[in-house]
């Protein structure tokens, strides 16, 4: 499903990042320079989410919040310049579901619509839902957002650290070679030591400790996972 989002903002260069953005990610955008444009939308084509300036001409992004509130619990994401907490309070009050303030990163932008996406609003079906979330024993990775988990505490990793892990985590007990490791996560165009695996298996280590990436001496690496 194509997620429809209705952007309400009055700066032409926010408009254009935050649109690409969320279009690269495969969401329908309606952008409006005002909360009076919003709410025609509203009335004709509802979007599933809004991302709402406060900032705004005429009616304001507060208004326009609370306004929409006593229509409908849609998700709410609030974007401001304005970072005092009594702001983010009250935007949360009037019925954001988040407040992110400006200057922002368009991928932490994307990330918490997704989020807020997958709390707010059903999975088509149960199938999908396990399809983007994969569990094995104490880690968890959710692909979509390319997100690791380990004994509850999410992890910042590196793409090749978050490769290794989800090859890994899909073939459980499954012994690689440092060939084979090579060969799926450097890709067939790298030239250089298989020492490169180890190094990345080190820092995993390092970073989750006690996670059972174990070492098949002679040969390589696996992640092994504890018996029914």
């Amino acid at each position: 499903m194509n997620y429809h989002i209705g952007l309400v903002e009055d700066d032409a260069n926010i408009q254009n990042i935050v649109s690409a953005y969320l279009k690269k990610e495969g969401y329908e955008v309606t952008i409006m320079d005002s909360a009076e444009k919003g709410w025609e939308l509203w009335e004709n084509d509802p979007p599933d989410m809004w991302i709402l300036d406060i900032m705004l001409p005429g009616m304001d992004g507060y208004e326009f919040c609370k306004k929409l509130r006593t229509k409908s619990d849609v998700p709410i994401i609030i974007i401001s310049a304005k970072d005092d907490e009594i702001d983010k309070i009250l935007g949360l009050e009037l019925g954001g579901d988040d407040y992110l303030t400006k200057p922002f990163s368009p991928r932490e932008l994307v990330a918490r619509v997704k989020r807020l996406f997958r709390r707010t609003l059903p999975k088509q079906n149960l199938q999908e839902e396990e399809t983007d979330r994969l569990k094995v024993d104490h880690l968890l990775i959710y692909r979509e957002d390319r997100r690791i988990f380990f004994q509850g505490e999410e992890y910042e990793v590196t793409s090749k650290e978050y490769d290794m892990l989800l090859l890994f985590a899909e073939n459980p007990n499954r012994a690689f070679s440092r060939e084979e490791l090579l060969l799926k996560i450097w890709g067939n165009d790298y030239f250089g030591s298989d020492r490169a695996v180890d190094d990345l298996v080190k820092r995993i280590r390092k970073k989750m400790d006690n996670i059972p990436l174990e070492t098949v001496w002679g040969y390589g690496y696996r992640l092994r996972k504890e018996e029914e």
